[in-house]
């Protein structure tokens, strides 16, 4: 059987939204099994994976045994990464608090609808120095977000982006900015072996907002099997690629897929690197 080293639940269906996160991760040849949102997980979950990816998936459609499948994978060294959504954490339908996998993320996950849509300025801010955040311009050009999980960092843990809210209007055809809230996005931690992280923003429309855009470089494209072209910020690429690189442990960034136009100097920008394809553990 060919074991692929990650496993990505959620994002609706390939044909939509999780074409984005697909589709770079099958450019940067990033092995993967995709379950859509309506779709039950069996057991894919046992077979040992480098990363466990959930967005936008019920928890409802993964039972005890399975999440718990997923919670000995992270104990023994794989990584967990929840990614925000109307069905994720709390979220509407998500329903993800009080499970298994909740009791290893970095988060106390909300009790009640959590959401936060997001109709004026919501700017990322990196607060802490970590790999995640590395080589991007955060302080210069900071990307914007559309909406978000509330939740609350658990002891131990490192918040390493926050949302920063903003009231916005014209006066006397100025624009004027009020800070308003701020919130963490993106918190990471540990659990036995493995890594974790929650981010609280989607990485699809709508709520992934500017983000998806971010850089003034050149555009990303590609297509996931089964999928559909995308085109995105270059930022955006190296943020998600840092994420997984950082939450799976994985070493030297792989090189694009043969069948994708992007090229190999646009993976090197994006990536920092162009070495062969990532190991599964």
């Amino acid at each position: 059987m060919n074991v692929k080293p990650i496993l990505y639940l959620g994002d609706t269906s390939l044909t939509t939204a999780a074409g984005y996160l697909a589709g770079l991760m099958s450019l940067w040849r990033y092995g993967y099994d995709y379950v859509p949102s309506d779709v039950e997980v069996n057991g894919q979950a046992a077979i040992p994976r480098s990363l466990y990816i959930i967005s936008d998936y019920p928890a409802r459609l993964i039972d005890d045994a399975a999440q718990r499948q997923v919670v000995a994978g992270v104990e023994a060294g794989a990584g967990l990464i929840m990614v925000g959504g109307w069905e994720s954490f709390h979220g509407v339908g998500g329903d993800w608090d009080r499970t298994p996998i909740a009791q290893i993320l970095p988060v106390e996950i909300e009790t009640a609808d959590d959401r936060v849509n997001c109709d004026q300025p919501a700017l990322v801010h990196c607060v802490d120095d970590h790999p995640i955040c590395a080589g991007l311009p955060w302080d210069d050009r900071p990307p914007t977000v559309g909406g978000f999980n509330r939740f609350t960092p658990k002891p131990g843990t490192e918040t390493v982006l926050e949302v920063h809210q903003f009231s916005a209007e014209f006066r006397s055809g100025e624009g004027v900015f009020t800070p308003t809230q701020r919130d963490p996005l993106l918190v990471v931690g540990k659990h036995g072996r493995g890594r974790t992280a929650a981010l609280a923003t989607d990485l699809a429309p709508h709520w992934v907002g500017g983000l998806i855009d971010w850089g003034t470089g050149p555009r990303i494209t590609a297509t996931a099997p089964d999928s559909w072209p995308i085109e995105v910020g270059e930022n955006y690429a190296r943020f998600i690629h840092n994420l997984l690189t950082w939450a799976g442990g994985f070493g030297a960034a792989p090189p694009p897929a043969v069948e994708t136009t992007i090229h190999s100097a646009v993976i090197a920008a994006v990536t920092g690197a162009s070495s062969p394809s990532i190991p599964a553990r």
